[in-house]
């Protein structure tokens, strides 16, 4: 079975490109993706995917309150933060809205697909 993806982060290139990265790993699934917090929610519930990749700075709704939401809801589907920043604050915010993980974007080519096996299988 492929892991389902859904991708999180309002800049759209960037979001199109972790799109075509997943889409070479063949045990990866993108199910959607979301330009902001509020429909990440929305699609995490409706179309249940197994990770989100969420970006820390979203608009409408930041990607650490989506993440705690999700977490909350009834699929409780994990929650990989994405974000530029390796702040010591940020990190901490995401631990504690029940992400399960936080790649800096300089290191997604490295560490992403890793990071999204590991956390799906938890």
């Amino acid at each position: 079975m492929k892991i389902r993806v859904l991708i999180a982060d309002d800049h759209r290139l960037f979001a199109e490109a972790l799109a075509a990265i997943l889409a070479i790993d063949e045990r990866i699934e993108v199910v959607g993706q979301a330009a902001d917090g509020e429909k990440a929610v929305e699609l995490a519930a409706s179309k249940d995917p197994d990770v989100v990749l969420m970006d820390i700075q979203m608009p409408r709704l930041d990607g650490v309150e989506a993440a705690r939401r999700i977490r909350e809801g009834p699929n409780a589907t994990a929650v990989l933060m994405l974000t530029g920043s390796d702040s010591a604050a940020d990190v901490a915010r995401a631990r504690e809205a029940g992400a399960a993980g936080y790649v800096t974007k300089d290191r997604i080519a490295s560490e992403l697909i890793d990071s999204i096996v590991e956390v799906s299988a938890k």
